[in-house]
């Protein structure tokens, strides 16, 4: 049986360390300084990250990815596509699905992000020694791992 009273707790001093953090050192997204830079927002800096780095999307998958809805995901990309960034195909197999993908534009700024999110955790990193790394390493593998794992119900 899960001990739900210590995991609150654990919840509320993880929330707390961070709200911590975020006093001495902003915590905003590594890539912000990027979104200033190139003139586009959050939104579409995360969509042409995503699609830098694992290839053509669906509009779904994208928007899920993004963490927005479908609907907001057609005005991103429509703003992509206008800028030179995105560019959008049918799927040959089902006309119903999009796909999105970058241009030529679109992949050297994603190049640009990927180099910037690297700075950016090599410097967070770099206050933790060695040992600390693997560890924190250690700790976000498993949550990968349990969270692609199937969904076992609590104990009652």
């Amino acid at each position: 049986m899960r001990n739900i009273s210590g995991l609150d707790d654990t919840a509320y001093q993880l929330m707390e360390l961070l709200t911590a953090l975020g006093r001495r050192n902003s915590l905003r997204d590594p890539l912000a300084l990027l979104v200033e830079s190139l003139g586009l927002t959050p939104p579409q800096l995360h969509s042409v990250a995503w699609l830098g780095r694992d290839g053509p999307l669906s509009m779904g998958e994208l928007a899920r990815r993004v963490g927005v809805t479908e609907k907001t995901i057609t005005g991103i990309v429509d703003r992509l596509e206008r800028e030179g960034y995105a560019q959008r195909a049918r799927d040959s197999s089902d006309r119903r699905v999009v796909h999105v993908s970058l241009t030529p534009r679109g992949k050297e700024t994603a190049d640009r992000v990927h180099t910037q999110a690297l700075e950016s955790l090599r410097a967070f990193l770099s206050l933790l020694d060695g040992k600390e790394r693997t560890a924190l390493l250690r700790v976000f593998e498993k949550l990968v791992r349990r969270l692609a794992a199937p969904v076992q119900p609590l104990d009652p």
